[in-house]
């Protein structure tokens, strides 16, 4: 009888880590791990049971969906990796914080970093051929440390006829670390042609 309990508590715990990865990808298996007061070892090897792939393979999957789809950049243009996009209305990224996208004396993630992942996100979900930043109002809410992994939300607020107005929230988990608010200039004409 101890055994069937510990095959429902199992079961149970595979069904909701199941709905919690599909309510957040980009959740790690740490964070997974604490949610559900387990080891690192017990969520690798349920996830393994379930067949859902650790969080490189899931974003690597999103991304490959993703990048076909992007057309006012090229794929090495983008900083971070865009996970998720539908052109005009909204996208993500994520960027994790290296050893040479911070100050060495603090660790603290040097800003132009975290505004070229929310920029480029901005620019990427325009649908045409040109997008380029006309304007930026920026907040930085709270340093960003190293290893530390940001996501990037854009939402299309607004499009007139050659511009758009882009929010983009950056978070850390579930911490807003930076916001900003993009007006970006559109055109499908490439002059010179």
């Amino acid at each position: 009888m101890v055994i069937t309990i510990a095959r429902m508590t199992k079961k149970r715990r595979q069904q909701d880590l199941v709905e919690t990865i599909e309510k957040n990808p980009f959740i790690t298996d740490e964070e997974l791990a604490k949610t559900f007061d387990v080891s690192i070892q017990t969520i690798r090897l349920d996830r393994m049971e379930i067949g859902i792939p650790e969080l490189r393979k899931r974003l690597k999957s999103m991304a490959a969906e993703t990048y076909d789809n992007v057309r006012s950049l090229q794929l090495n243009e983008v900083i971070g990796e865009v996970i998720e996009l539908q052109l005009d209305q909204y996208g993500i990224s994520i960027l994790e914080i290296n050893q040479e996208q911070v100050f060495q004396k603090t660790g603290i993630a040097r800003g132009h970093y975290i505004f070229a992942q929310a920029n480029s996100l901005a620019i990427a979900v325009i649908n045409q051929e040109i997008a380029l930043t006309a304007k930026a109002d920026i907040r930085f809410i709270r340093p960003v440390y190293l290893n530390e992994r940001l996501i990037a939300k854009a939402k299309v607020l607004l499009s007139y006829d050659d511009r758009s107005e882009i929010e983009v929230n950056t978070y850390v988990g579930n911490e807003i670390v930076f916001k900003a608010l993009f007006i970006i200039y559109r055109s499908n004409e490439i002059k010179g042609e």
